[in-house]
């Protein structure tokens, strides 16, 4: 597969549409008030559309692209002559970053203000149009990639060796030529390329779908994120309400939704059939460098564990509630009635710095910075999509963070995520942006081990009533984040395969999450009429298809860590910060052979749920005690 450069209009989303970072808030007046929430500004990178700085980056990049295609055919003519092809291999790289630079910052501009602005037809065109820009220059840089896949093992490494500007680039080189057994002709990893800002329509007609929907509800016309908000009220006949006016209105964009989720996995049908890709997640897992074995073994274990896990915790949670079984719409329940405990927005940064300072005072300092700067977007509103993300834009540029913050834990929990991850980039941006890019096995690390940080500080500020209310949240976010996601993982991939058959109906596709679900849930959740429409808020299915089994991925590996940490907090701290600095320069496993972790068994995911089992049984002797 091709890597000609081009620019996504969200680098990457972070549980986007259905998972663990929609925040399900309560429907009492937030704490905060317009004002106290962060907007960001994107004036670091343009003004506006009409700034003439982004034209000129644009033929900036052009520029830069003609002097690459220049060495067009010089590096297959250099063969046995390892001096001159390192350094062809040093300049033509170099060139390519510098171009990256360049596009990722107006793709970023425009998909981090479309972002806010789904209601908003002009950034949907600025976007797409852009897109389509980004495209027809980025297809210039096709060749640099199939030249360095034409050459062997053996004449790489000797040029690398010959030139230490040329093996700065290894790592990268690495990762090109994992593709290298499924690249196409290139006339043909042309058309691909030029064909992308039409397909990509059909995930913008899936956003645009969600982001224009309307719930009616209590006499208003609430958004999706402003309804699943109602879905952890405390009231019991507003978490119905709300969710039987949801499935109503997914009811009717369903077959929308579905047209385009068939469509782009047919899309990916055909161009896995011509690659030669032996499943359809194989695309997905080189992408994150990580063996198919491994993503096997982690859903094997987590499969297993789903009776200690996720039947057993509902069927507590239901008896704690005073309940036979949950509804799903108590799934994310409140434990009682009682109000929630809310956090402003100060008390929210004060939590997660303090969080961050108890691992390393320079982790602190760094997310210190993106609250004494407008690079957060934390504050809900009409047009703004639903999720929460950390966007790098590009190694020579910080990056901005967004979520929708309405007080709760749970969105303390999601700041301390997205702040991870912007920790995690900003370490790696020294390596520029080609080697700071993490595969999406290590990219979730930082965020989740940020959640774990505030967790345990929260813990720990706990009294007796609010410690069992503390192990739920946290024994369902990791539900959430394991358990739900292998499931979502096992949908797409029965989805997929399904799909070779033909085409499946909205009510095809709702049977199937139904049954995917069940099995994940387990028989203490009732799945009633109306859940079988959910499946089509999860726009990851549609954004990027079998990303989510790296959010299991990256929990379970950062059980791993905690423990570690645990054993010898002072050790800990250097090396998991030289892990991040690391960006994408390391495979998973050599990043993790320095905490002497291999990922690549059974044994190591199932040590991980293990964990989360734990929890468990805290809740359940928690329970013994207060009756």
């Amino acid at each position: 597969m091709s890597q000609a450069l081009t620019a996504t209009s969200i680098k990457r989303i972070d549980r986007l549409g259905g998972a663990v970072h929609i925040r399900c808030m309560t429907a009492q007046t937030p704490v905060n008030t317009a004002d106290a929430l962060p907007v960001w500004s994107l004036t670091d990178l343009y003004s506006g559309r009409d700034d003439p700085k982004l034209e000129a980056d644009l033929k900036a990049a052009e520029g830069v692209i003609a002097d690459l295609a220049k060495l067009k055919g010089q590096f297959i003519a250099s063969r046995g002559q390892p001096e001159r092809l390192g350094l062809l291999l040093a300049q033509g790289i170099s060139l390519y970053e510098q171009a990256s630079n360049l596009i990722l910052a107006t793709g970023a501009f425009a998909g981090l203000a479309a972002a806010t602005a789904r209601d908003d037809p002009a950034w949907a065109k600025a976007e797409s149009d852009l897109r389509a820009r980004h495209a027809a220059i980025g297809a210039e840089t096709l060749f640099l990639t199939l030249e360095i896949n034409q050459l062997d093992d053996w004449e790489l490494e000797n040029a690398l060796k010959s030139s230490d500007q040329a093996a700065k680039w290894r790592p990268w080189i690495r990762r090109v030529r994992l593709t290298k057994a499924h690249e196409l002709t290139p006339d043909l990893e042309r058309l691909l390329l030029d064909k992308a800002p039409a397909a990509a329509n059909w995930v913008r007609l899936y956003d645009e779908t969600l982001a224009r929907m309307g719930v009616e509800l209590d006499g208003e016309t609430l958004t999706l994120s402003e309804t699943l908000n109602r879905l952890s009220d405390s009231r019991p006949e507003r978490r119905k309400a709300a969710a039987d006016a949801l499935s109503a209105a997914l009811a009717e964009q369903t077959p929308v939704l579905a047209l385009a989720l068939n469509t782009l996995a047919f899309e990916k049908q055909v161009e896995d059939r011509w690659r030669k890709y032996p499943s359809p997640a194989a695309s997905r897992h080189i992408a994150n460098e990580v063996d198919a074995e491994a993503v096997e073994a982690l859903e094997a274990a987590v499969v297993e564990a789903y009776p200690r896990l996720s039947h057993r915790y509902y069927a507590l949670k239901a008896k704690a509630m005073g309940l036979e079984a949950l509804d799903y719409w108590d799934r994310n329940a409140p434990l009682d009635q009682a109000p929630p405990r809310r956090y402003t927005w100060a008390e929210a940064q004060d939590v997660v710095l303090e969080s961050f300072s108890a691992l390393a005072p320079a982790f602190a300092e760094r997310a210190r910075t993106f609250f004494a700067n407008p690079w957060i977007d934390a504050l809900p509103r009409a047009g703004k999509q639903s999720g929460a993300f950390s966007h790098p834009v590009a190694a020579n540029k910080h990056p901005y963070v967004f979520l929708n913050y309405m007080d709760e834990r749970r969105d303390v929990l999601t700041l301390a995520h997205e702040l991870g991850h912007a920790v995690h980039q900003t370490l790696a941006a020294p390596l520029g942006t080609l080697l700071s890019d993490t595969p999406l096995t290590l990219a979730e690390t930082a965020s989740i081990f940020g959640e774990g940080l505030v967790f345990e500080r929260l813990l720990a500020d706990s009294n007796p009533q609010t410690r069992r209310a503390l192990i739920a949240g946290k024994i369902e976010d990791g539900l959430n984040t394991v358990v739900r996601q292998i499931a979502f993982h096992r949908f797409e991939s029965r989805f997929h395969e399904m799909r070779k058959q033909g085409e499946l109906s909205a009510e095809d596709i709702g049977k199937l999450w139904l049954d995917v679900q069940g099995e994940s849930l387990g028989p203490a959740v009732r799945l009633n009429p109306g859940y079988e429409h959910y499946w089509s808020y999860v726009t990851h299915f549609a954004h990027a298809p079998f990303y989510v089994y790296a959010y299991a991925f990256g929990d379970l590996l950062v059980s791993a860590l905690m423990e570690k940490r645990r054993e010898d907090p002072a050790a800990f701290a250097p090396l998991y910060e030289q892990l991040l600095a690391a960006g994408g320069s390391k495979t998973y496993v050599e990043a993790l052979a320095p905490f002497g972790l291999d990922p690549r068994s059974k044994s190591f995911w199932a040590a991980g749920v293990s964990r989360l089992e734990r929890l468990v049984d805290e809740f359940e002797a928690l329970g013994d005690l207060a009756s």
